[in-house]
């Protein structure tokens, strides 16, 4: 992925950050009014852009700020241009489109440059990311997206955690992916900050929203939702093909084809899960003592020398060789 770099404004004198912050807000051709109690001592923070196929991402850390963005600023510059705003610490009061509202840690808000915007931290730091990105990504009338400019948007439980976590994790990993991983990775953000709006609308909407969806975003979409499902219900005995496909009110068929067109089968998807659970476990100082066979039942697999087979052909070393060599390499 391509990082776009910004100077940190920690290493600027502390009588010039807020300058400095305000510079770097007037690159973005979005232009605003700030104003801050902290302007004499302005411990923000950025983290360029990461430019991952057709949106963008970027983190910051600000104390006490107020932005305003007037029809003015409006008329001066507008990029047409949506932000997906997700707080990851802290609280902001906001006034945008018809709507205020408070918006706090793991919940998202929907706003556009084209319309008059106010934020205000004033309870101490907030942490959040934005995702930019141009309206043609987003495949609903601009009458529709009015409904949701301003309101505040749940990143903790469905498809909104879904999007928070993925995000989060591109923060924080960005380093793990290479500049041929940005285009697929941004297709993901797309469907799923799309099968998000779509799923906030009210149920006419939403209907109307998900009917509008491409077949392929639709079929990533319950791909993922499948994925994460999978994912918290490993530890379950009852894990089958047949249980994901009912919990899901699909087919074994078309549950079958949504995976043969990543190229490997639902089975080996969740062993391939369950294999990375048990070699988490392994590593983990923490469970040093527990046996290995305990281990490997509590993530689905109740026959040790299954267990120990398919741990070998997926990492190259037997489970007890690898526990010694992570346990001793954590000392």
């Amino acid at each position: 992925m391509m990082i776009v770099t910004v100077p940190r404004i920690d290493d600027i004198p502390p009588a010039e950050r807020f300058a400095a912050w305000r510079a770097l807000c007037e690159l973005t051709s979005i232009p605003m009014e700030l104003r801050s109690d902290h302007e004499h001592d302005f411990r923000a923070n950025v983290r360029g852009g990461v430019d991952i196929g057709e949106v963008m991402l970027t983190y910051t850390s600000v104390p006490s700020l107020r932005n305003e963005r007037t029809a003015a600023h409006i008329r001066r510059s507008d990029p047409e241009l949506y932000h997906l705003r997700l707080t990851l610490r802290g609280e902001s009061d906001v006034c945008h489109g018809d709507a205020e509202t408070t918006v706090g840690a793991r919940q998202f808000m929907l706003t556009s440059t084209s319309a008059p915007y106010l934020a205000v931290c004033e309870r101490g730091r907030v942490d959040g990311m934005t995702v930019t990105l141009h309206p043609s990504l987003l495949p609903f009338p601009p009458a529709e997206l009015q409904l949701l400019l301003g309101r505040r948007l749940s990143g903790r439980s469905g498809i909104g955690a879904m999007l928070a976590d993925f995000l989060t994790r591109l923060a924080t990993e960005s380093d793990a992916y290479g500049p041929a991983d940005a285009p697929r990775l941004g297709t993901v953000a797309v469907d799923l900050l799309n099968a998000l709006l779509a799923h906030e609308l009210d149920a006419g909407a939403e209907a109307l929203a998900e009917n509008r969806l491409t077949p392929e975003s639709r079929r990533r979409t319950l791909r993922l939702r499948i994925q994460e499902f999978v994912r918290r219900n490993l530890d379950r005995p009852g894990l089958t093909p047949a249980s994901i496909a009912a919990a899901h009110h699909i087919s074994l068929r078309y549950l079958y084809r949504l995976f043969e067109e990543q190229g490997h089968t639902v089975s080996a998807w969740i062993r391939a899960q369950r294999l990375e659970r048990c070699r988490r476990d392994l590593a983990d100082p923490a469970l040093g003592d527990t046996p290995i066979h305990v281990i490997a039942a509590r993530w689905g697999f109740s026959h040790a020398a299954d267990f120990s087979r398919a741990f070998r052909s997926a990492y190259g070393v037997p489970p007890r060789d690898f526990r010694h060599r992570a346990l001793a390499a954590n000392r």
